[in-house]
């Protein structure tokens, strides 16, 4: 499947989200009924987004004439190890010229303030929280097309929280800036999503290759990914003259697929046996699919052909 970055998947499980299939805003390894709408050119951008349960998504929040933003203001539920996407636009009154993106995460009953940005546009700002460094992106780098949504990659259960937008620029050639009182609560779960391990049929004394997919379109750093066998006596060890390999198919500018195959000659000694494929993100976030290997026997027979020529019987081998 062909996608560019200039489309958002539509997914029928649970809900929409930009650029990339997300279950309640957590990628989801499911990559099926997909529809594609254009984003960049809607404005002011609101993602039509589609949760389960009561939901005020797409209501507008307004301080003031003109200064508007979109949320949702459900919980965001994520998976660490993997992604989450808050959905965001906003408007501004005609005097006023945004210029940057701003995104802090602190208590919801306070004012968040410098010490808590986990993202600034201005990449020359240096108040950003390391912890957030390198994992928070813009979906739209152009802030003219007022789009405020972000991806945050490499979750960790520690970034649950509530996250609220500012938006600075100029009003009248001075620089000023608006904080929306309205946030986003973030829930940051434990990754219970497995790898997707596909086996095709093994037969005995031929070559065959495993494939596991890791789950999730967006981690943000690669994954590790192991393959392990546990043999009849039950040891954990590794199939004796495998091979593996790993690659990254990109998908979109937020999206990847990491996947890992394993190639062996099938044996007896396999049959009834378990692989596992382990999966390791960042933060020592791990998950792991065992299936069980049904190896089918190759027969050799030989076929005695008797040819009665006269008195004498002659016997020959196929």
């Amino acid at each position: 499947m062909n996608l560019d970055n200039k489309h958002l998947f539509t997914l029928t499980h649970n809900l929409i989200v930009p650029l990339l299939p997300v279950d309640l805003y957590a990628i989801n390894k499911s990559f099926v009924n997909c529809t594609y709408n254009k984003i960049r050119n809607v404005k002011p951008f609101i993602f039509p987004f589609a949760l389960t349960g009561a939901s005020a998504w797409g209501r507008q929040h307004c301080r003031g004439k003109g200064y508007c933003v979109t949320l949702s203001e459900q919980k965001l539920t994520a998976e660490a190890g993997l992604c989450v996407v808050i959905p965001c636009s906003f408007t501004n009154a005609d005097e006023f010229t945004p210029k940057h993106i701003v995104w802090y995460k602190c208590e919801a009953s306070q004012k968040c303030s410098d010490a808590e940005i986990i993202f600034h546009s201005n990449t020359h700002n240096k108040k950003v929280q390391s912890a957030f460094q390198g994992r928070v992106s813009r979906l739209e780098p152009d802030v003219s097309q007022k789009n405020c949504s972000i991806i945050i990659n490499d979750l960790k259960e520690s970034d649950s929280g509530s996250y609220q937008l500012r938006v600075t620029g100029e009003r009248n050639g001075k620089q000023d800036g608006f904080t929306f009182n309205q946030r986003v609560t973030v829930s940051v779960k434990g990754l219970n999503q497995k790898p997707t391990v596909m086996i095709p049929t093994l037969t005995e004394g031929q070559q065959a290759t495993l494939t596991c997919t890791a789950p999730g379109l967006c981690s943000g750093s690669v994954p590790e990914i192991t393959w392990t066998w546990r043999g009849a006596g039950g040891t954990e060890s590794y199939i004796t003259g495998n091979s593996t390999d790993f690659k990254t198919e990109n998908l979109t500018a937020f999206t990847q697929r990491h996947i890992s195959t394993l190639t062996f000659k099938s044996s007896a000694e396999q049959h009834n046996t378990t692989v596992t494929c382990k999966i390791r993100f960042t933060c020592k976030t791990t998950t792991e699919e065992a299936s069980s290997l049904k190896v089918n026997c190759e027969f050799f027979y030989s076929l005695n052909v008797f040819v009665f020529k006269s008195t004498d019987v002659y016997s020959k081998k196929l």
